[in-house]
């Protein structure tokens, strides 16, 4: 029996190495990329957390204020210690990529029933939400290396120790580090897969809630005579969020001179709610019209969004009750014990 699995590791490791020998430029180039990509997103919230800092400090003087910056990390070193990465990547040097994940791209590349199948499309389909269609195919690639490559490695190692103590005739212990660690690890690899999806989600709610405001300020923009053009982008430098920077990111492609149909329906696309796209869908049929039509739709789809706001909320409201429903009803059964232990004891005792 620990032969028998120990051979399976090792042709697990073997076929990882074998993955790892083929892996191209093109592969490293695409790691590296999205190795950048990620570096600048930790930049921004680390330049974000730093001006948040800088605001607090503000508010406090003499001890306090020292106190905060001692025990504050230093968000610049970090800063300065990810851009150096990211230089090193951009002139080539790639020591930073990491290995674990690389044997992924080359079973990518190699099989088009994985590098084109319905999972591919469906990392790459949300992660066009997240970040865009420059980057959705990197970042696709990336998650689906990791989804590719660590089962193989994880797996292998779990059942190379749980072979090590079978054959230490620790069977208990082997039994279990077979079993329960490669289901943590499926486990772990589907929790990769579902932050995913998690994120999309909670970033279309996001905009779904933000929606309300911003068709509101259009709709009073638009009725005081402003042009939809200029009202679209006064509304999206309005706020720093997820739908008005979706909005600005519409308004430079109209400003670089692409289509209205091309540049609304990128937007559509990108956020992918039924709210934006009905909206994005009335300027577009409503760009030769004037500002009268558009001006009386934007009102009513002011009016129907706050409803359905008001709605959400309450339904949300209703699942928090329920959700505490469960602590209330443990901490009234805990109070009960507590009351009727010492009542019992009094009577035993008589």
């Amino acid at each position: 029996m620990p032969i028998v699995i120990m051979s399976l590791a090792t042709a697990l490791i073997i076929i990882w190495l074998v993955l790892l020998g083929k892996v191209s430029r093109e592969d490293w180039a695409s790691a590296a990329y999205s190795k950048v990509y990620d570096n600048i997103a930790a930049i921004n919230k680390l330049k974000a957390k730093g001006k948040t800092r800088k605001e607090k400090l503000k508010r406090f003087r003499g001890a306090a204020a020292v106190g905060i910056r001692l025990f504050s990390k230093d968000t610049e070193k970090e800063i300065k210690k990810l851009e150096a990465v990211n230089q090193n990547l951009q002139s080539g040097n790639i020591k930073s990529v990491s290995i674990f994940s690389m044997p992924g791209y080359v079973l990518q590349r190699e099989s088009k029933t994985i590098g084109r199948g319905g999972l591919h499309k469906a990392i790459t389909a949300k992660s066009y939400e997240l970040y865009g269609k420059k980057n959705a195919a990197y970042k696709s690639k990336q998650l689906l290396a990791k989804l590719l490559s660590y089962p193989l490695i994880g797996v292998a190692f779990t059942l190379a120790l749980g072979a090590l103590l079978l054959g230490l005739d620790s069977t208990t212990a082997g039994m279990a580090i077979l079993g329960i660690g490669t289901i943590l690890i499926l486990v772990l690899i589907y929790a990769m897969y579902d932050e995913l999806s998690d994120r999309v989600k909670k970033r279309r709610n996001t905009i779904s809630r933000q929606f309300p405001g911003v068709v509101s300020k259009l709709a009073l923009l638009v009725t005081s005579g402003m042009i939809m053009d200029r009202a679209w982008m006064e509304t999206a430098y309005s706020r720093e969020s997820e739908l008005y920077m979706e909005m600005r990111k519409t308004a430079e492609e109209l400003d670089n001179l692409v289509r209205p149909e091309i540049a609304y329906s990128s937007f559509i696309a990108r956020c992918n709610t039924k709210e934006t796209a009905r909206l994005a869908s009335a300027i577009m049929q409503n760009l030769s019209k004037g500002n009268a039509e558009i001006g009386r739709l934007l009102k009513n789809m002011a009016h129907e969004a706050w409803q359905e706001r008001r709605s959400t909320a309450k339904r949300d409201a209703e699942k928090a009750n329920a959700k505490l429903m469960i602590p209330t009803m443990l901490l009234l059964i805990a109070i009960l014990v507590m009351l009727m232990v010492p009542i019992a004891m009094n009577f035993s005792g008589i």
